[in-house]
C-alpha cells in the first residue's frame, strides 16, 4: 500500500471514529421520546427500546433509599395518567412538588420505567424567582404548553 493510501485510510478511520463518538455522546442519542399516556397504554410495544419521557413529579410518591441508592417515584401528565419510575443512582436535589422530571431508560414488562438518567427542569428558570414564590399552577401550564407542540 502506498504512503498516500495509508494516510487517507488513517484519516478516514479517524473521521468515522470521531463521528461515532459525537453521536453516541449527544443527549438522548438513540432514544425515542414517548408520552406517559402512550407508555401506560402501549408499554409492551416499547419493551427493549431506549426511551425518554417527561412528566410532573408526584411528591408524595417519592421513596428514597440512601443506603442502596434506589429512588422510586411517579410522574404524571395532568388529567392523563401516571408512570412508576425506578432509578438506581443519586436523587436530584430539587425534587419538589410538580417539578418537571425527564427520564431516560427502559419500560419493563410490569410497566415500571427503569430510568438510567433522571433530570429535573428548574421551575425558577421559568419564573425568575426563588422557590418560596414558586407558582405550581404556572409550572403545570408551562409543562402542558410544552407537550402540546
Amino acid at each position: 500500500m502506498s504512503k498516500n493510501k495509508k494516510i487517507l485510510s488513517g484519516l478516514a478511520m479517524a473521521s468515522v471514529a470521531f463521528l461515532i463518538m459525537m453521536f453516541s455522546t449527544m443527549p438522548s442519542a438513540g432514544s425515542k421520546e414517548i408520552t406517559i399516556t402512550d407508555l401506560t397504554e402501549n408499554g409492551s410495544k416499547y419493551e427493549g427500546d431506549y426511551i425518554m419521557t417527561q412528566g410532573l413529579l408526584n411528591k408524595e410518591s417519592i421513596k428514597w433509599d440512601a443506603d442502596k441508592l434506589e429512588l422510586r417515584f411517579e410522574i404524571y401528565e395532568e388529567g392523563q395518567g401516571t408512570l412508576q419510575i425506578f432509578h438506581k443512582g443519586i436523587k436530584p436535589d430539587n425534587f419538589t412538588e410538580d417539578v418537571i422530571v425527564l427520564v431516560e431508560g427502559f419500560i419493563t414488562e410490569d410497566g415500571v420505567f427503569e430510568a438510567e438518567k433522571v433530570q429535573t427542569k428548574c421551575p425558577t428558570k421559568y419564573e425568575g424567582e426563588d422557590m418560596e414564590n414558586y407558582d405550581t399552577e404556572m409550572h403545570k401550564e408551562i409543562y402542558n404548553n410544552d407537550n402540546q407542540d
